[in-house]
């Protein structure tokens, strides 16, 4: 039996654990779950659980990793937290005995997470990113916002570096942010106010500048096994909310989830974000992890965080992928459970 670790990462861990779980008829891996969190919903799914402590960054904590290993007899570690680092440290770890599975190498790892480097080494013809530009200070808002305006209705500005979406905002020419805030209008800001708390900074974090896709978003769950993609599964998320989510198996996203796989050497499970613009489909993001949705597409077929550990394991060679069930309408129910 392999013991596989689970650090501590985003609460979608839960789920795929517990489809990990659900297929494992034959006991082959022993899930380890730790956080910071005492209450993380992984512990109701993992086998065995344990704490992080909660200061430790950077190199002191890739060494507790070190030490954990060694500690649990861990055979496999899926990293979460500090995935960049324990990546760059596989050798040390497969001197305990220890496999990282991880979606790629640190200087990938380190160019997804900062969009703004990434746009400008993709190339995938089919499903570009969307216009970009790059500023740090108001002149360079103000001058890349005057020149995607001549070729767009609407612009939107969002950080470099950030997760869930955190700092979005579609810019709005007509209303100002307390107008949108007392209308109750989401992730949107006023230009004139942005312009102003811009022009009050002499510099800010790297920020994109960019084209507002605004059709129907696509979330791509995948396996890859060192750049090439074993399967993935992309759901049509639909423009109004409460009417759950489609699996649609576009021919352009797979060919450019599989450019993309390649051209980046990803591994394991991770998700490819594209949304639909008035020039087609855009790229908008590569998440080196799985997604927050990825029980739902597990529904059309394939066990995708199963599939991604036993061909991790074992090789993917005769490992059977269940036909995708292409069309159906997916949905996640939230479900009351009492913590330990």
């Amino acid at each position: 039996m392999q013991r596989v670790w689970f650090n501590k990462t985003f609460s979608s861990v839960a789920a795929a654990i517990r489809l990990i779980r659900a297929v494992d008829f034959a006991s082959d891996y022993h899930i380890v779950c730790s956080s910071t969190n005492p209450h993380a919903l992984g512990f109701l799914a993992a086998h065995e659980s344990a704490i992080e402590p909660g200061a430790l960054k950077g190199e002191a904590y890739l060494d507790w990793c070190l030490h954990f290993c060694r500690q649990k007899n861990i055979g496999i570690f899926v990293p979460g937290k500090e995935a960049s680092l324990v990546s760059a440290a596989r050798e040390q770890f497969a001197a305990l005995g220890t496999r990282v599975l991880c979606a790629g190498t640190q200087q990938v790892l380190h160019l997804l997470h900062d969009k703004a480097r990434f746009y400008q080494t993709v190339d995938v013809k089919l499903a570009p990113p969307a216009a970009f530009r790059v500023v740090e200070n108001a002149e360079q808002f103000d001058a890349a916002y005057r020149e995607l305006r001549q070729s767009h209705a609407k612009l939107c500005v969002k950080p470099s570096v950030s997760v869930y979406g955190l700092g979005f905002s579609v810019v709005d020419e007509e209303r100002t942010s307390a107008q949108l805030l007392l209308e109750g209008v989401q992730y949107h800001i006023g230009l004139d106010d942005l312009r102003r708390g811009f022009a009050a900074m002499e510099g800010f974090r790297t920020m994109l500048v960019m084209e507002y896709l605004d059709g129907h978003e696509y979330s791509v769950d995948c396996v890859g096994d060192n750049g090439r993609l074993v399967c993935a599964i992309p759901r049509k998320k639909a423009l109004v909310a409460g009417q759950g989510q489609i699996i649609d198996m576009r021919e352009d996203i797979l060919e450019s989830t599989r450019q993309l796989t390649a051209a980046y050497g990803l591994n394991g499970v991770f998700n490819v974000q594209f949304r639909e613009g008035q020039n087609g489909l855009g790229l908008l993001e590569i998440n080196p992890r799985m997604s927050g949705g990825i029980a739902m597409a597990c529904l059309a077929g394939p066990n995708l965080p199963y599939l991604a550990l036993r061909g991790f394991d074992r090789g993917f060679d005769g490992l059977e992928i269940p036909e995708i069930r292409n069309g159906i309408r997916v949905v996640e129910l939230a479900c009351a459970t009492q913590l330990q």
